[in-house]
């Protein structure tokens, strides 16, 4: 996962491997976008596709729930996933069900949709200690922090308030969550998905997308009631501040001093478009200094250079595309491109919302999934909830 990935969850196969590879030539010049002149347009989201699209959606998640409240899981594995071991399957798993979940609560009120909601919910509860799957892989990460963002969503639920029978579990699941994220915090404040074997048992690599997404998942926690410690969120909270670049990007790791810069590089803009949207989120959400002009700055990038987030998606080899651009980025980087236009000014929203609608549309299956890349089938799920969650926002902030 990686966005599960993204965040994804963003299922993130062979990552280190692929940034580490020596990468592709610039790609060949194409006619790109001109941001200034789709901000400026007239152009609109099509309301009536977005709808169709969310309910098409949400009806595959329904069908595609397991009987014990769960989405995803090994069923027709790649070669690309070779690495991974039962555990690290698992913890894909709970991230996507987490992001299913939360797509159907939030947007599907439908009788089914509540069931659905309900035996996932029943499913993250029961799964709120996820297992690291071995010494230098920490993709549970992932399972905490998208599995903490639903049940702490959840724990704001008129139907889960209170007083209600699941409400004294989701608080005590989201206790346990809260603590998994402090424990497997990487030194640097961060967090990631693969550690040292030979560092002992707190891992210290961390990537900036993340832990942005710990770093929202954590306000989502705070807004719920959870107790949070507010050391392990504020070192969250610098380590993406440490990611960002002066050219707009933000670092693919938590470091002190960023990686090389190469005309190629990961860390160009071009690079970094799936890291952008998370990162600018997650800092503007902690309270700390985001102008407008910066949210603006991250969109026009993000139609300006689409076209690398176009041709990576797809590609079975994590990190092939050019800027070493992988294929669990693009729904991921669409979701929270959709999240970030609640916090521009209105008359400024549209032309954004069309264009991302337009690369969501891209990804939609005929069966009503949203995927951008397999390796087993937990990403059918998690693109899904990306997608649906991506356009509702869309359609919330176009009204």
């Amino acid at each position: 996962m990686s966005p599960i990935h993204a965040a994804a969850l963003a299922a993130c196969a062979l990552l280190c491997a692929g940034v580490r590879a020596q990468e592709p030539a610039p790609a060949p010049e194409a006619v790109a976008p001109d941001a200034a002149t789709i901000e400026h347009s007239t152009t609109s989201p099509d309301r009536e596709s977005a709808a169709r699209a969310i309910a098409e959606g949400l009806a595959f998640l329904v069908r595609d729930q397991h009987e014990d409240g769960s989405f995803g899981g090994t069923k027709n594995a790649t070669f690309t996933s070779s690495f991974a071991n039962p555990a690290t399957y698992k913890c894909w798993q709970i991230g996507a069900s987490a992001l299913a979940v939360r797509a159907l609560m939030e947007v599907g009120p439908s009788d089914a949709n509540v069931d659905a909601v309900e035996r996932g919910l029943d499913f993250l509860i029961a799964n709120a200690e996820p297992v690291r799957p071995a010494d230098w892989d920490v993709d549970n990460n992932w399972a905490i922090i998208y599995g903490l963002d639903t049940v702490a969503r959840a724990l704001r639920d008129p139907r889960f308030a209170a007083g209600t029978p699941k409400h004294a579990a989701l608080r005590e699941a989201g206790a346990k969550l809260v603590r998994g994220l402090a424990k497997y915090q990487s030194p640097r404040g961060g967090w990631g998905y693969y550690a040292d074997p030979d560092s002992g048992w707190r891992p210290d690599w961390a990537t900036s997308f993340t832990t942005a997404a710990a770093v929202l998942a954590l306000v989502e926690a705070k807004a719920s009631g959870l107790e949070v410690d507010d050391n392990v969120f504020r070192a969250g909270v610098k380590a993406v501040q440490m990611a960002r670049l002066p050219n707009g990007a933000y670092d693919y790791e938590v470091s002190a001093v960023p990686r090389h810069m190469t005309l190629e590089s990961i860390n160009q803009v071009k690079g970094s478009l799936g890291r952008i949207q998370v990162c600018n989120l997650a800092l503007l959400r902690a309270g700390e200094e985001m102008p407008e002009a910066q949210l603006i700055r991250g969109l026009e990038d993000f139609v300006r250079h689409h076209k690398f987030l176009d041709v990576a998606r797809n590609k079975p080899i994590p990190h092939e595309a050019y800027y070493a651009n992988a294929a669990y980025f693009y729904l991921f980087a669409h979701h929270y491109a959709a999240e970030v236009l609640a916090s521009i000014a209105p008359e400024r929203r549209a032309p954004f919302a069309a264009f991302v609608q337009a690369g969501i549309d891209k990804a939609t299956q005929q069966d009503g999934s949203m995927w951008d890349f397999y390796i087993a089938s937990n990403t059918k799920p998690y693109g899904t909830a990306f997608g649906v969650l991506g356009l509702k926002r869309i359609l919330d902030a176009t009204r």
